[in-house]
This record gives C-alpha cells, structure tokens and sequence, in this order.
C-alpha cells in the first residue's frame, strides 16, 4: 500500500487517475491535512515535523509500506521520517528536480511562497555542484483563487506567468496543483510538474 500525504483533497483524483493508468492493482491511502501547509506557511515547515512524523507513522502503522508527500512545502520533512518509520518517505518534486537540474538556465514558478526556497534547495541538491543559473517567481494572487476553488482561474494565472518567462531553458512548477498549467502555456519553454515523475517513484518503492 502507497500511502500518499496531501495537504488539499484537491490531489486524490490526480493520483488516483495516475495509479488507474499505470498501476491499478496499487492500493493507495490519502492522507489530507491542509493544517499542516498553513503552518507551515506561518511558521517554517520545520514546525510541522512532528505532526507529520505522526501522521506518516500511523500510515505506516496501517500497512503503507511506502509514503508519498504530494506538498512542496514539507516535502523534505517529510523525507526525513524515512529512517524513523523504516519505509521509504518519498517527495512528489524530487524526480522533477533531477529532471531541471540537467539545464543550466532554470526558472522555478510557485504560487505560494513557503515553496519556492525548498523547490530551489532540491534542486541545487540534484545539481550536484553543477553550474547552474536558479531563479525564482511567486505568482501573485494565485494561491488566493485556489484557496477560492477557482481552479481554472488559478491555472490561468500560473499559465499567464510561464508565458511572461525569457531566458530559461527549462521552468519548474513548484507545486503539483500547478501541473495542468503546462497545457495552457504558449511558452515554448520546456515546463517540468512533478505528478507524473513522482509518482512513478512512488509506485516503484511500493513495489508496483
């Protein structure tokens, strides 16, 4: 069992159309606890550590043999529970950030601000001490219309900033709610989401 932690409901159908195509016979457990973003938000995601140390430890307590973290934001406390809960603890972004950390001119788009330094830490991480040009950009108002549930609104406004990006060679959307504004852009830039990638990974360490 895979179990997946999320901090919107907004990403089970995601994952569960993602298991359905490629490994329908994986059972998934979602977690959601949008609490832990806001604090994360307020406080530094090391506030959340041992509320998500929690939380994965009963998954695993119920049979996961491998967890998910689907947030951007607490993904590396959340990959630091692994050698506590004795299952692999993956990240949604890290096969994303090895992806991006192959260009040299790399922009990361986020729509919240707590997840573009951890975004630009993995994948300097990734870089392994390669030469690498790393920016940055928050969408302004973005996070506001998802919170809103205006989905189409906030994938247009994420979409709108890719298309305003010169000089990249490849931009990276910090947060997998961001995904589906890859197909919206007219960028002709290649733009990097991390759904896919991760959970491939994911499924893999679960044994799918």
């Amino acid at each position: 069992m895979l179990a997946l932690l999320h901090t919107s409901p907004v990403h089970i159908p995601v994952f569960d159309a993602l298991r359905d195509s490629g490994h329908p016979s994986l059972e998934l457990r979602h977690l959601v606890h949008d609490d832990l973003l806001a604090r994360a938000m307020a406080e530094g995601p090391p506030a959340v550590a041992a509320a998500v140390d929690e939380v994965l430890a009963g998954a695993v307590a119920d049979g996961a043999t491998a967890v998910l973290c689907t947030c951007s934001t607490i993904g590396q406390v959340a990959e630091a529970c692994a050698s506590r809960l004795g299952v692999p603890v993956l990240r949604v972004d890290r096969p994303m950030a090895a992806a991006a950390a192959r260009y040299r001119r790399i922009v990361v788009v986020a729509a919240v601000r707590s997840t573009l330094e951890p975004t630009a830490t993995l994948i300097r991480e990734e870089a392994a001490g390669r030469d690498i040009d790393l920016s940055t950009r928050l969408v302004e108002g973005a996070w506001e219309r998802f919170e809103a549930g205006d989905h189409d609104g906030y994938v247009d406004a994420v979409a709108g900033a890719l298309d305003d990006v010169r000089g990249a060679d490849v931009i990276v959307l910090a947060q997998a709610s961001m995904a589906d504004a890859a197909g919206r852009t007219t960028s002709r830039v290649p733009v990097l989401s991390s759904p896919g990638t991760g959970f491939r990974a994911a499924a893999a360490a679960a044994g799918a």
